[in-house]
């Protein structure tokens, strides 16, 4: 049995998201995770993900391990005992591993949907959801939900933590520019020194997030209205706080700069920052321009993505 599940970039806030505002994000259908689930004479379950090196039977893991979670999570879920007979999983990713393109999340999904599939079961969306959540606590901490949910649903997400993501339409199509750092995001580690600083100055974080919700409403209200060249001034805006909130970087910042200075209508960081990923709102035309300058000021790889 097989299954798929896209990548995901947020395009404006993130970490004020942890707080209860509001944040954008979309699929990144040209990345993706593939989980086959097999028969195997051999008796367990065999676990083969080359991107993160890994090659073990499930028992062999630590019970937290967020692959081992999954498996276990599902089958308590379904009330299924483990399989009598051998299990091989093959996982397969195009998706830079902590780069905020959601690698996680997505194996999460792929995984649970293809041994639904293979258990001949039946889960909803909202059930995938919510168990690709529960391993997004392993990977992050404290996360806010917005990368199971739109790996999940494959959808432009309008979300707020602890509400059913907003699915919403694109009125006019428009293309991003995404500028991968090649350095890990530290997101948990972000996400804690955020709120470290929230807590010695709640007061003034609060009205970074406050405005942070704003672009957030700005963004969604100008996507849908078919106007995204609306975005790129909120954009720059979003990563002036992104920045006050400690969690850019210069290798981020550099990338950023290279955009604007080629042509792009905005950018920013995105996801969690310390490294990762940013993304350029861009004319179409200038796409290839864009990600040829961002890749000249050292980002390891871009993708052009349309949101539509």
């Amino acid at each position: 049995m097989k299954s798929s599940a896209p990548g995901k970039i947020i395009l404006f806030g993130e970490h004020a998201v942890v707080y209860g505002r509001p944040a954008l994000a979309i699929p990144v259908m040209q990345v993706q995770v593939d989980v086959e689930v097999l028969d195997t004479s051999r008796a367990g379950i065999f676990i083969n993900a080359p991107k993160i090196n890994l090659h073990a039977e499930l028992d062999a893991l630590p019970a937290d391990h967020p692959i081992a979670s999954v498996i276990h999570n599902l089958f308590s879920t379904l009330d299924l005992p483990a399989p009598a007979g051998g299990l091989e999983i093959n996982i397969e990713s195009t998706i830079p591993v902590a780069a905020g393109l959601g690698s996680g999340a997505a194996v999460s999904v792929a995984l649970i949907r293809a041994l639904v599939l293979y258990v001949e079961r039946s889960l909803s969306d909202e059930q995938v959801n919510n168990l690709a959540y529960e391993v997004e606590k392993l990977h992050h901490g404290t996360p806010s939900g917005i990368d199971n949910t739109v790996i999940t649903y494959a959808k432009p997400v309008y979300f707020i933590k602890g509400k059913p993501g907003e699915r919403f339409k694109v009125g006019k199509p428009f293309t991003i520019v995404i500028g991968d750092t090649g350095m890990p995001a530290p997101t948990k580690e972000a996400v804690g020194d955020v709120r470290r600083l929230w807590l010695k100055d709640p007061i003034r974080f609060e009205a970074i997030f406050n405005e942070i919700s704003q672009i957030s409403l700005i963004a969604r209200r100008s996507i849908e209205s078919g106007m995204p060249e609306m975005l790129g001034e909120i954009m720059d805006h979003n990563h002036a706080f992104l920045q006050e909130m400690s969690v850019s970087s210069i290798e981020l910042d550099r990338l950023v700069n290279a955009a604007r200075d080629a042509g792009a209508i905005g950018a920013k960081l995105s996801g969690g920052g310390r490294g990762g990923n940013m993304i350029a709102l861009v004319k179409k035309e200038d796409a290839e321009s864009v990600a040829q300058a961002i890749m000249s000021a050292g980002a390891k790889q871009t993708i052009i993505t349309e949101v539509s």
